[in-house]
C-alpha cells in the first residue's frame, strides 16, 4: 500500500489563520547499504504496480537461483540473480507471492489473487527451474475478502504444504493445498482475526510461529495451529513507522535468527532478533551503482550462500519509487546488511 511521502515534498495542512507544514514523521536513525542489482522496470508503468517477491534457492547451483515478483496490473515476472528477466506469467490481479519446493523436484509459486475483490483466491504455477518458466496450475478460493499478503510453510508433521491468506479485512485464513492427479487443492479454515488492514506475512516453520503485520498497528505473532496471537512490535515512529509492509526471516538454530519488516512510512527496514523480537537496528536502501529504494511493500530474505555475489545472504526489496521508470526490485548482500548494523553500535 502506498501512503503519501512527506519526506519528498512537505504536505500542507489548512487551518484557520494559515497554513501549517505538516512535518515528516521519521523512525530512529538507520545504517545505510547499497543495493548490487535490480531488475528491469515491470511492464506496467506510472501506476503502484510492482509488489512482492519471493527467492527460489538452486541448491545444486546457488549463483543459478531464481527470483518471482509480481506486478499487481500484469503477472508474475521470473529474474535470475542478475536481476535479468528469464520470463513472464500474464496474470492480472496478483498480489504478494510465496513458493516452496514440492514433491518431483517441482516448485510450487502461489500468489494472492484478488482479481475478485469479494473473494480471496490462490492463484498456483509450478515453476519449471531449467528455464524459469511458470505454468499456471490453476486456483483455490479461499474465503471473504480482497486477496492481499501470502506466505507458505510445509508441516513439520506431515510435510503439507501450508498457505496463510491475510486479506485486507483483518481475518487470517490457513489453507491446506494438496495435489492429486496432477490438480491442486484447497481446504480453508479461519486461523485468527487482527482488528484492521493486513498485508505482509512470513511463517516460521521451526517454531510453530506466524508474523502478520498489521499495517497501522505493528507486527502480530500468530500460533499457527490455534491462532493464539500476541503483539511482539507495535508501530512506535522509532523501529516501526507506518505502514508496515512486507516481513521476511532468516533463521538461525532452533529458533534465532532475524525478522525484517518494511517500515512504509520512512521508507526503512526494521531489524528484530529472534526468537523474542528484540530490536536490533534499521536500514536504508541508498542510490550507489543502482537507485535508492523508497516505499517497499513487498520484502524478501534468505541469508543462505547465492553465489560469488550474494555469499551470505540475499535481501530483495520493492522499489516503489524508481523515477523515471516504473516500479522494480533491488537485490542487497545481507551481510552489508548486518556489517553496517553492527558498526553502528
Amino acid at each position: 500500500m502506498i501512503r503519501p511521502f512527506y519526506g519528498l515534498a512537505l504536505a500542507t495542512l489548512v487551518v484557520a489563520g494559515g497554513c501549517a507544514t505538516v512535518p515528516p514523521i521519521t523512525g530512529d536513525p538507520a545504517v545505510t547499504v547499497t543495493a548490487r542489482a535490480e531488475t528491469p522496470p515491470v511492464g506496467t508503468a506510472r501506476e503502484d504496480a510492482a509488489d512482492d517477491p519471493a527467492i527460489w534457492r538452486n541448491p545444486a547451483n546457488p549463483a543459478e537461483s531464481l527470483v518471482v515478483g509480481t506486478d499487481k496490473k500484469g503477472g508474475l515476472y521470473v529474474y535470475d540473480l542478475k536481476g535479468a528477466q528469464k520470463s513472464f506469467l500474464p496474470a492480472p490481479g496478483l498480489n504478494n507471492v510465496d513458493l516452496i519446493d514440492i514433491a518431483g523436484n517441482r516448485v510450487l509459486v502461489v500468489a494472492s489473487d484478488r482479481s475478485d475483490l469479494a473473494q480471496a483466491q490462490l492463484f498456483l504455477a509450478v515453476l519449471d527451474t531449467a528455464t524459469g518458466k511458470l505454468a499456471p496450475a490453476g486456483k483455490i478460493a479461499v474465503g471473504p475478502g480482497e486477496g492481499y499478503g501470502i506466505c507458505m510453510v510445509k508441516s513439520a508433521a506431515k510435510g503439507e504444504v501450508i498457505a496463510f491468506s491475510a486479506p485486507k479485512g483483518g481475518t487470517i485464513y490457513r489453507t491446506t493445498i494438496t495435489e492429486a492427479g496432477g490438480a491442486f487443492t484447497g481446504t480453508t479454515t479461519t486461523l485468527a482475526q487482527v482488528p484492521t488492514q493486513t498485508e505482509g506475512c512470513i511463517a516460521d516453520p521451526r517454531t510453530g510461529t506466524l508474523y502478520i503485520g498489521e499495517e497501522d498497528a505493528g507486527i502480530w505473532a500468530i500460533d499457527m495451529t490455534t491462532g493464539a496471537k500476541c503483539m511482539v512490535a507495535a508501530i512506535d515512529n522509532k523501529m516501526l513507522v507506518a505502514d508496515v509492509e512486507g516481513l521476511a526471516i532468516a533463521p538461525e538454530g532452533e529458533n534465532g535468527g532475524y525478522l525484517v519488516a518494511s517500515s512504509q512510512g520512512d521508507n526503512a527496514y526494521a531489524v528484530f532478533r529472534l526468537p523474542d523480537v528484540t530490536p536490533v537496528g534499521r536500514f536504508r536502501i541508498a542510490a550507489g551503482s543502482f537507485g535508492s529504494v523508497e516505499e517497499t511493500d513487498g520484502i524478501e530474505l534468505d541469508s543462505r550462500d547465492f553465489g560469488p555475489e550474494f555469499p551470505k545472504g540475499l535481501f530483495i526489496a520493492q522499489d516503489g519509487v524508481n523515477a523515471p521508470s516504473a516500479q522494480n526490485f533491488k537485490y542487497v548482500r545481507w551481510d552489508e546488511v548486518l556489517a553496517a548494523l553492527t558498526a553502528d553500535r
